[in-house]
């Protein structure tokens, strides 16, 4: 039997069509826009298989018991002993005592509204994604700039700015799109401290100093300006502020900037005349904006650059999304307006967008920690694993050890999950029919499909929060007895169903695909204009303009602390064969342990006596880690690349006892966890690939 669905083992969302005998998984294989092309391998796809039906799968719910042992229990016991702990706390120290802190394992579509929506009703506001250091950041960035975050049109595109992001590893239909375009003479510009494969292949690569994007950025709009390579027309009937960024960028100069940056001036010179002179070009930015404390000005620089050369709405260019018409089931108005939540000091972020809610996850350890603006007492963690995945990792296992109740959702027994109460077993994706956020922001819809029963007594994401919400006495709220009646009332917008989803594996349009579509209606800002100057951004205290305040100060964690700390650590490349911790228990993906490595460059590594197989030890004021070294050019001299996710494996690999979370960003939260000083040591010797 063959059915058409979403894979969901990473968040790039990939049309498979999966193949399965007696209700038993077999292979499948992903849908490619152009079968004539060369094709990338998943290897997540391909041993699927070892993922669904791995030998520590968790098959039922665990309870633990007095000795620090878990065991196991029914359904029944496991989720009225989360209930009860959700009530109890509700009558001691209020709704908002109870957190719900979510990864990005289960998806940001409908499992996100049905979180929100349990405890919205439940009356606790603090139902906390992990956005501050991913996707949503860069979200406000661009829809502070023109009133949504953009998709490039890679395939149609002349020219292409990869700005932190390598598709090859982390979306492979994205990247056969660029591989497409540049098979088709598209230009390629990458803007990484890292050899990519994409930045090998590029005609200008600009190997930036580490958390330096917003510098290069402002650089890139100042010689744009400077040499009037602006879309005039364009500028002059859709924006606002121009005059005021004009009198930031004049200080921001390729002369000015390139030494902080290690870049040659006439590199960066050079990228800003080739994106603003080959139309139609589009910018592919990515997760490396993230984890800077200069992430969201860092970002709304680089969506200035779109709007500068009118490369907005237009085929080829970044393409304004078509959201579909749905029903936003999150209940947030049941809210008690005088409790805030804990992440209230971000009050922007909060607030921009209807169903984003509330992303700056450090908050959620602060309020266990500190007890402020309250204390947190319980916290269920659905499709996460804090202890390995966040900054600091030390202060997040106190904040763990402290709370009087931690329940976990996940497939396996995580770090994280070992910590936990309760751990309740979940569906992997395809395990369940589910809508995804990639395909209500944007048409066409799509249906993810199951395509096995479930394994064990594990249950999908969704049904675990409606039975849950149901025994703390939501059941007015949560009447749907399926994933899909819930889907069918939150389409019913769009009069879409999932029953026509089904008959439509290539999805659904909401509306016929249009372009320059502000050209009806506006830009979704304030203004109803690109806003090279913002106006709420200044009532909310930020810059209007970006680095209006002057340049990025302290991009790099203990950057006060330059002579003990002489190198500066970036985190690791995101490996196709896992995603963040995920996976790397899998025998057949984790490869022996042989990705958990630091890059020296062979100048550091003759520096400090480093041979390729040594033992290393990484230290920052934070901790420390000990890998093994592979000496390689894809960084430069002064940059090591510290294998991240492998704190799953073993506590000694874990990247985040490194970080640091004190500094973030003020608008978002987000913490420096993507550079900081550190120092290496060699510490014995062994093969690569040992232990």
């Amino acid at each position: 039997m063959k059915t058409h669905t979403i894979c969901r083992l990473c968040s790039a969302c990939c049309p498979v069509e999966v193949e399965t005998e007696n209700g038993k998984w077999v292979k499948a294989v992903r849908k490619y826009r152009f079968p004539d092309e060369p094709h990338l391998r998943c290897p997540k796809l391909e041993k699927a298989a070892d993922i669904l039906y791995a030998p520590d799968r968790l098959t039922r719910p665990l309870i633990k018991k007095p000795d620090g042992a878990f065991r196991e229990a029914s359904w029944d016991e496991a989720l009225d002993t989360v209930a009860r702990q959700f009530l109890r706390c509700k009558k001691e120290y209020g709704a908002q005592s109870v957190a719900w802190l979510r990864g990005m394992a289960a998806d940001w579509g409908a499992p996100w509204d049905y979180a929100n929506r349990l405890m919205n009703a439940f009356g606790s506001p603090n139902c906390i994604g992990n956005g501050s250091v991913c996707f949503v950041g860069r979200d406000l960035a661009h829809t502070t700039v023109y009133g949504t975050m953009t998709l490039p049109d890679t395939a149609n595109a002349r020219c292409i700015l990869i700005w932190g992001k390598n598709d090859l590893d982390s979306a492979p239909g994205a990247a056969e799109n660029i591989l497409h375009a540049r098979r088709n003479g598209a230009k390629l510009i990458v803007v990484d401290p890292v050899k990519t494969p994409f930045a090998e292949m590029a005609d200008i690569w600009l190997q930036i100093k580490p958390a330096h994007d917003g510098l290069l950025a402002m650089a890139m709009i100042a010689e744009i300006i400077a040499q009037d390579l602006c879309d005039t027309a364009f500028v002059d009937r859709w924006t606002v502020g121009f005059d005021d960024l004009r009198a930031v960028a004049r200080h921001y100069s390729a002369e000015s900037a390139a030494l902080e940056l290690g870049l040659p001036p006439e590199r960066v010179r050079e990228a800003a005349r080739l994106y603003a002179t080959l139309r139609p070009a589009c910018i592919v930015d990515g997760n490396g904006l993230d984890m800077q404390v200069q992430s969201f000005e860092a970002t709304r620089a680089v969506a200035m650059l779109r709007a500068l050369t009118g490369n907005l709405d237009i085929p080829g260019g970044d393409i304004l999304p078509q959201k579909v018409p749905s029903r936003n089931m999150q209940l947030l108005e049941r809210l008690p307006a005088e409790v805030k939540p804990v992440t209230a000091d971000y009050a922007l972020f909060n607030t921009y967008h209807a169903t984003w809610g509330r992303q700056v996850q450090s908050c959620v350890i602060d309020a266990i920690l500190e007890e402020k603006p309250y204390p947190v007492k319980t916290l269920l963690v659905q499709s996460g694993n804090p202890l390995v995945t966040f900054m600091d990792a030390r202060r997040v296992r106190k904040a763990l050890e402290k709370l009087e109740f931690l329940a976990v959702i996940d497939l396996f027994l995580t770090q994280t999950a070992r910590m936990a109460d309760v751990v309740l077993p979940a569906g992997s994706s395809f395990e369940h029919t589910q809508l995804n956020r990639a395909f209500i922001r944007s048409s066409p819809v799509r249906l993810q499909q199951q395509v096995i029963p479930a394994v064990g007594e594990s249950r999908p994401n969704w049904q675990i929060v409606f039975d849950l919400a149901r025994r703390i006495g939501l059941e007015k709220e949560f009447p749907w007895q399926t994933a899909e009646e819930a889907i069918d009332e939150q389409l019913a917008p769009a009069g879409i169903t999932c029953a026509m989803l089904r008959d439509a594996p290539d999805g659904i349009l909401a509306e016929p695909i249009r372009c320059r579509k502000y050209e009806e209606g506006g830009f979704a800002t304030a203004s109803g204009k690109i806003e090279f100057f913002s106006a709420p951004l200044q009532a909310h205290g930020h810059d209007p303009v970006p680095y209006f305040s002057g340049p990025p100060d302290g991009a790099i964690s203990f950057s006060d602390q330059k002579e003990r700390y002489p190198l500066i650590g970036i985190s690791g490349a995101r490996s196709n064969r896992l995603v963040n911790s995920q996976f790397a228990r899998i025998a057949a993906l984790g490869q022996n342990e042989s990705g958990c490595a630091v890059d020296v460059h062979p100048q550091d590594a003759g520096k400090y006596g480093i041979a390729p197989g040594d033992r290393v030890r990484i230290e920052t004021p934070k901790g420390a880690v000990c890998m093994t070294a592979k000496i390689s050019e894809v960084i430069a001299p002064g940059v090591i690349r510290i294998a991240w996710g492998w704190g799953e494996v073993s506590a000694d690999y874990n990247f985040n006892v490194l970080t640091d979370d004190a500094r973030r960003n003020p608008v978002t939260g987000a913490p420096s966890g993507r550079a900081f000083r550190c120092r290496l040591k060699k510490i014995g010797a062994e093969r690569p690939g040992g232990k």
